[in-house]
């Protein structure tokens, strides 16, 4: 008889193998498992299955509704998870094995990997239990050594019953109050008709919450006038910077008050005239400081770090984390939330370090081999600490150097490799000098920072010196001239600085990734505090997915950096306080679901109890929803600037519309109202503005049909004779009634560039962008050329500025939100004008070995942990003759447009001399922008220029749009 052993990844199973094969035998390698004459190793890929209601408790999309809620099933089912069915087929297949008697948890050491084996267990026995006893294996390093001692004691299911109890009742909680939590509000939501899908989840809502309450204070934010007083100070040895200071101050409830501001004028410019001409007296004090490197990675603070270094999404630093780990081999493990080793790591460090020394790496194998020559590479607590290490220990380099590296995922390996090598260098030392300079009475501060050794700053080379080398303002690090003892030093100069406070700043992916790991610092009992110290909202491995869902779901944008609620964020969190149901967007839901999981854990607290208590509160919360009764929820509403446009009163908003109230602004007004969250989708205040002001709006996505479908559509205010009111209409763009009627159409735009087919200008007309011979004009009543293309192309709007790109360079930027009408999946593609087919096609992204995406589908066979192996495809039909030429043959390249039009001088000096085709000096105009940095930060549209483009455009700036009319002129 045989046991079986389930790891949670298909890397920790070879791992277990290679441990065993020394102590138990070689193993053989089947499709699915490793196999010897005492064990069958397997694994899963993660979560194989997932809980569900029962088929009588689930209610479809689209027929949400209070009648149906709460949904509190007396049990939860089992589903497997779509996109690992096969694996788990594979698993449970060895579970059921007449000759396997018992089996071994050998998931990650930690909640979820219980829950993993527990469910995979759970399934395989179906209506009846396995009933095959289990033991746990519970690893905190991968070393060979650990995991045969591991196997030698391993964990009785017993004693683990505590952990795998709490990590149900975590799943199933989650599940209730997110599915009963998002079906209220949603419920509530759609009480006016449409679906408003309002998601709502235990960790998802107070993210968001985060994020609003920090915008809010923004908004609220009144910026006050203060004054700072800079002098410079002349002594023998040269000048130094000093900035006024009060020695007495004392800080107090008001956080914008410092002891560097004064907050009138009129002080701030006594000290200036009391000080001028002066001599001061100097005072020092230098003192030795030293700054140990940061701890090692986890996958929050790597998320976070390399947000604020490369601008890289939480959600992308993820998948290059995971690449380089699953892939190259050259990480870790990334998804870990444990910023320490092992205690019996240190001979893998130091073979690490040696790697680091051989390898190719000249930026990184000085520094390695420095490490190694000075046996810095030592057991030390900060670094080796068992008690720290969680499910998994900290991401650091492998034995294994990589090749082949994408740009960016060079950049995150040399992340992690230096901050690896930094933490076993000794610290930085720094000579600290605080210089007091008082003049007439006034005091000045002046604070010098030397790098005296760099010690673990050696490593990151420039960005040490910047560590010193930043400031000039008297109150930073800097270099400081000498002044003797005794000393007097003029004031050369003194001015008063006035500034203004600022509000705080907008979270960015770092920080607010840090805000939701330190989610327990905004919990005031002591206990709940407690529970989150280590947990904070979310996981490592499930933050970014977080974050992208609150973008997906409108309730985030992200505009550059910074994090943006939407309106549809300010709605829930208003629906919520409104409802009185706000633990749902509070920490303390987290904190108080980690306690008691802990104490369950432990065994002090039974299953039974926890879940009773959420059943209770989910209850209270779909009772709150369904009981209100009033006609508005209260908040802080906008009254529109905007006026009616049926009789000129004045608009406000409300919880559910924006209407009409009267010229006094206090009335019931003339009837004009319309849903501010028509088809599931809320204004946002600048687009309610420009709806109200343009009486049309679009293309916007994010609308749902009643089925709950997204679609994307432009909106408009139309005049309804029947009620003699105006009223909110989706215009799905199908003016194609309008283009066979024959009127004559007249282009007031500027043209965005020239039709492909004829040369003729491409303007905007309706829904589409269309050359101006396709329609009927007064130079030419009949159309002679068919070229347009769609402003709104299977759901994806497409921007002028992307159009500009196609009639110029012949290819859009890869647009990401396409959404086929065949499958209803989102794709990425560039539209493209195809010579050939004399129309505009998708055109996919290049992959790495120059295969466009998607590959072309073919039969696949599942091979051992996920690797695929393609079968030959056997056609059904043999192609035609035709088929076969026509796939074997490859694309004649696009011939080059020939050109015969000559620049203008002024033209000429951009682009050079000689004969162009259109095309070509719209290109050479955009890459000489592009290369000289013309287009405006603020408006990528508007393009500022420089002393040639002046002679070309005849004034300073121009717009994208106008470069085609413009460039037309100086070509003949």
């Amino acid at each position: 008889m045989k046991t079986l052993v389930i790891a949670e990844k298909p890397s920790v199973a070879q791992d277990i193998v290679k441990a065993l094969t020394p102590t138990s035998g070689k193993f053989e390698k089947h499709d699915d498992h490793f196999e010897n004459d005492k064990y069958v190793v397997t694994s899963a890929v993660g979560h194989l299955v997932e809980i569900q209601a029962p088929e009588q408790y689930d209610v479809k999309r689209g027929k949400w509704s209070f009648a149906n809620l709460p949904v509190i099933p007396p049990h939860f089912d089992l589903k497997p998870v779509d996109k690992t069915k096969s694996r788990l087929s594979a698993v449970v297949r060895q579970a059921k094995r007449k000759d396997v008697n018992a089996l071994i948890n050998a998931c990650d050491a930690g909640r979820e990997g219980e829950l993993i084996f527990r469910l995979i267990e759970q399934y395989a026995g179906g209506a009846k239990t396995l009933d095959k006893p289990v033991q746990r294996l519970w690893l905190q390093s991968m070393t060979p050594q650990a995991i045969r001692d591991g196997f030698d004691h391993l964990r009785s299911n017993q004693q683990m019953q505590g952990l795998a109890d709490a990590a149900r009742s975590r799943s199933e909680a989650d599940w209730l109050v997110g599915i009963n939590g998002t079906r209220a509000m949603t419920a509530f939501n759609s009480r006016d008709g449409g679906f408003f899908l309002t998601t709502v989840g235990r960790v998802q809502t107070p993210t968001l919450a985060v994020v609003v309450v920090r915008e809010e204070q923004i908004r609220k934010f009144i910026s006050r006038d203060y004054w700072e007083v800079h002098a410079e100070f002349a002594a023998t040895a040269g000048t130094y910077p000093g900035k006024w200071f009060d020695p007495a101050w004392k800080k107090e409830e008001d956080a914008e008050k410092k002891a560097d501001r004064k907050w009138t004028a009129r002080e701030a410019q006594a000290i200036v005239d009391a000080v001028r001409g002066k001599k001061a007296t100097v005072t020092e004090e230098a003192t030795p400081t030293t700054q140990a490197s940061p701890g090692l990675f986890d996958l929050t603070s790597l998320q976070r770090e390399a947000n604020g270094k490369f601008g890289f999404s939480a959600k992308t630093t993820l998948a290059l984390a995971q690449s380089l780990y699953e892939r190259h081999k050259a990480l870790t493990y990334p998804r870990t939330d444990s910023r320490h080793l092992p205690e019996d790591y240190v001979p893998v460090a130091k073979e690490t370090f040696e790697m680091l020394a051989d390898s190719g790496m000249k930026h990184l194998a000085p520094h390695a081999l420095t490490a190694l020559n000075n046996n810095y590479v030592r057991k030390t607590p900060r670094v080796f600490d068992n008690k720290k290490v969680s499910d998994h220990f900290a991401i650091i380099p492998t034995l294994q150097a990589p090749s082949g590296l994408s740009e960016a995922e060079q950049k995150l390996y040399d992340l992690v490799v230096r901050r690896f090598m930094a933490v076993f260098f000794p610290s930085a030392e720094y000579q600290v000098t605080t210089r007091i300079s008082v003049a007439a009475g006034h005091s000045f501060k002046t604070v010098g920072k030397v790098l005296v050794k760099p010690g673990w700053l050696a490593i990151y080379g420039k960005e040490a010196a910047e560590e010193v080398a930043d400031a000039k303002d008297g109150d930073k690090g800097q270099n400081l001239v000498p002044v003797q003892p005794g000393e007097q030093v003029g004031v050369d100069s003194v001015d008063a600085k006035g500034l203004k406070t600022r509000p705080p700043a907008r979270y960015s992916e770092a920080t607010l990734l840090g805000a939701m790991e330190g989610a327990g610092k905004m919990v005031d009992d002591d206990e709940l505090r407690e529970a989150m110290q280590e947990k904070g909202l979310g996981t490592p491995a499930t933050r970014a997915a977080i974050i992208e869902g609150l973008i997906n779901e409108k309730y985030m944008l992200r505009e550059g950096r910074e994090m943006i609620p939407t309106a549809k964020a300010f709605q829930l969190m208003t629906l919520l306080r409104g409802l009185q149901v706000e633990e749902l967007s509070k920490p303390e839901l987290t904190g108080e679901w980690e306690y008691k999981l802990a104490q369950m854990e432990q065994g002090k607290l039974s299953r039974a109890t926890f879940m009773a208590e959420i059943a209770a509160m989910t209850e209270h919360i779909v009772k709150k929803a369904k009981e209100y009764d009033r006609d508005t929820v209260p908040g802080d509403y906008a009254t529109l600037s905007a006026p009616c446009p049926n009789c000129g009163g004045v608009v406000k908003e409300n919880y559910r519309r924006y209407t009409c109230t009267g010229a006094d602004g206090a009335s019931d007004g003339c009837g004009f109202s319309f849903g501010k969250s028509p088809a599931g989708r809320t204004f946002e205040q600048a687009e309610v503005e420009q709806f109200m002001r343009d009486k049309k709006i679009g293309p916007l996505d994010g609308f749902r049909s009643k089925a709950g479908w997204p679609f994307v559509a432009e909106m408009a205010l139309k005049y309804n004779e029947e009620d003699k009111n105006w009223k909110l209409e989706f215009d799905f763009g199908d003016d194609k009634k309008n283009e066979e009627s024959g009127e004559i159409v007249e282009f007031t735009d500027e043209p965005l560039g020239v039709c492909p087919k004829c040369g003729s200008p491409v303007h905007e007309h309706g829904s589409n962008y269309v050359c101006s011979k396709a329609v009927p004009t007064h130079a030419q009543p009949t159309p002679s050329c068919d070229f347009k293309t769609g402003k709104l192309i299977l759901q994806q709007p497409v921007e002028r500025e992307q159009v500009v790109k196609l009639l110029a360079a012949g290819k859009t930027d890869l647009l990401d939100k396409f959404v086929s009408n065949r499958t209803r999946r989102s794709f990425k593609a560039m539209l493209a004008w195809s010579a050939e087919e004399g129309k505009v096609i998708f055109e996919f992204e290049q992959r790495e070995g120059g295969k466009k995406y998607p590959p072309r589908k073919t039969a696949a066979k599942k091979t051992p942990f996920g690797k695929v192996a393609v079968k030959k495809a056997v056609a059904a039909k043999t192609p035609s003759a035709k088929k076969v030429a026509k796939t074997a043959a490859p694309k004649a390249p696009r011939k080059a447009a020939v050109g015969t039009l000559k620049p203008s001088g002024a033209l000429a000096a951009v682009i050079g001399d000689g004969t162009y085709a259109r095309t070509e000096v719209v290109k050479k105009i955009w890459d000489y922008i592009k290369a000289n940095n013309l287009q405006d930060p603020a408006d990528k549209r508007s393009i500022k220029a420089d002393g040639k483009l002046q002679a070309v455009f005849g004034k300073d700036q121009a717009t994208m749009f106008e470069l085609a009319g413009i460039i037309g002129k100086h070509l003949s």
